[in-house]
C-alpha cells in the first residue's frame, strides 16, 4: 500500500483510539466525583483513561514483536507533550472566562467567583497561563520520582534492559503516585448516576481502543519500512507525535471552558501513565534496549521537561503559573531536543 494510505491509515486509527478512550473517561468522571477527588488529584485518575491509547500502542507493539515502536512512543510522548500542551494552553486561556466555564475554574482553584473572575482577567492581562500551586507537588515531583525509578531500573549495566520484574516494580510506583494524588485534599463525595446508554458506549471504547492501537501500530510498521528507519526512531517521531495529536485538542477545548489548571496538568499525569502502566506490556516480553545512547539522551529530555515546569511554575510567578516567556521556554528545551537528536545522537547510529 502507499505511504500516503498509510499516512491516512494512522491518522485514523490515532483517532478511533482517541474516541475511545474519550467514552471510557466520562465513567470515570463520576467516580471522581463519588470520591470526592479533587481538580488536581482528578486529573491523576482521568489519566488512567486519556493515556490509554499510549498504552494500548505499547502492548499492541509488545504483542506483535515490535517493542522499539512501543519504545520510541513512551519515550517521544512524554518529551513533545510538554511544549505542544502548554501552548496550545496558554493560547486557549487568552479569553475571558464566562458561563459555567468560569464556575468549574474557580471551584478547582478554590476562589470565590467575585475573585475568581477578576483574578483571571489579572492574568490575562499579565499574559499569565494560572495554574494550581499544587499541581507541583501533588503531580509533578512525585512523577519525576518515577522517572528517576526509571532511570535506576534500566541504565545501569547490570539492569539494562526491560525485565519483567521492572515492569512490576514500575506498576506498584504508579500505584503508590496515584494513591497520594487522589487522597491528598479530598473532598466529600457526591451522588452521581449511571445509565445504561453511557455503560455501553463505554465498552465500545474499550473495542474502539484496542482497533485503534492496532492499526496504530501496522501503519507505523508500514512508514518504518518505507523510510527505511528503526522502530524506535519511528516510534520516537511518528507514533508519540500522533498520539499526543488528540490531547492537543483536548486541551484547546478543556482550558477554553476554564478548567485551566485540569486541562493543563493533565499532561504530567498522563505522561506518568505512560512510563508505568505504558512500560509493563513492554517489560513482560524482556525488551532489550539496543542503543543505549539513545535512549539515555531521550530519557534525560522526558525528565528534563518536568524538572523545567516545576522550576518555572514555582520560581517564575508569585501567582503560579507560566508567562509567555516561560512557555518559550518549554518549547525552546524541545527544538534543543531536535537538534541533539538531529546532529549529535542520529549522527551515531
Amino acid at each position: 500500500m502507499a505511504v500516503w494510505l498509510w499516512v491516512v491509515v494512522l491518522i485514523g486509527a490515532v483517532w478511533l483510539a482517541d474516541w475511545g478512550a474519550d467514552h471510557l473517561a466520562d465513567p470515570l468522571r463520576k467516580i471522581r466525583r463519588q470520591w470526592g477527588v479533587t481538580g488536581t488529584g482528578g486529573a491523576a485518575l482521568l489519566a488512567i483513561v486519556t493515556a490509554s491509547p499510549e498504552v494500548a500502542i505499547n502492548t499492541t507493539s509488545a504483542l506483535r514483536g515490535v517493542g522499539g515502536i512501543g519504545l520510541g512512543n513512551m519515550l517521544g510522548s512524554n518529551i513533545v507533550s510538554f511544549p505542544l500542551i502548554f501552548t496550545i494552553a496558554y493560547l486557549a486561556s487568552r479569553r475571558e472566562l464566562t458561563g459555567n466555564g468560569g464556575t468549574t475554574q474557580r471551584e478547582s482553584d478554590g476562589e470565590s467567583p467575585i475573585d475568581g473572575a477578576e483574578t483571571h482577567s489579572a492574568h490575562i492581562q499579565q499574559r499569565l497561563l494560572r495554574l494550581d500551586r499544587r499541581s507541583v507537588t501533588v503531580l509533578v515531583l512525585p512523577y519525576l520520582g518515577i522517572l528517576g525509578l526509571l532511570a535506576l531500573l534500566t541504565i545501569p549495566e547490570q539492569w539494562q534492559g526491560l525485565q519483567p520484574i521492572d515492569g512490576v516494580i514500575m506498576l506498584v510506583a504508579y500505584g503508590l503516585y496515584l494513591t497520594q494524588a487522589v487522597y491528598r485534599g479530598r473532598e466529600e463525595g457526591e451522588s452521581v448516576e449511571w445509565s445504561t446508554k453511557e455503560l455501553g458506549l463505554a465498552v465500545a471504547g474499550v473495542g474502539a481502543l484496542a482497533v485503534g492501537a492496532y492499526f496504530t501500530v501496522r501503519a507505523t510498521e508500514s512508514l518504518i519500512a518505507a523510510f527505511g528507519i528503526s522502530e524506535v526512531i519511528g516510534g520516537l517521531f511518528i507514533t508519540a507525535t500522533m498520539s499526543t495529536a488528540p490531547e492537543v485538542f483536548k486541551t484547546w477545548r478543556v482550558v477554553k471552558s476554564g478548567q485551566v489548571t485540569a486541562g493543563t496538568t493533565s499532561v504530567v499525569a498522563d505522561n506518568a501513565v505512560t512510563v508505568t502502566i505504558g512500560f509493563l506490556p513492554l517489560a513482560l516480553v524482556t525488551l532489550p534496549i539496543q542503543n543505549m545512547l539513545l535512549f539515555s539522551v531521550n530519557l534525560a529530555f522526558v525528565a528534563l521537561m518536568p524538572a523545567a515546569l516545576a522550576l518555572l511554575i514555582h520560581f517564575g510567578s508569585d501567582d503560579h503559573g507560566l508567562k509567555r516567556w516561560q512557555v518559550g521556554v518549554l518549547d525552546s528545551l524541545y527544538l534543543l531536543y531536535l537538534i541533539v537528536m538531529a546532529f549529535g545522537v542520529l549522527q551515531l547510529l
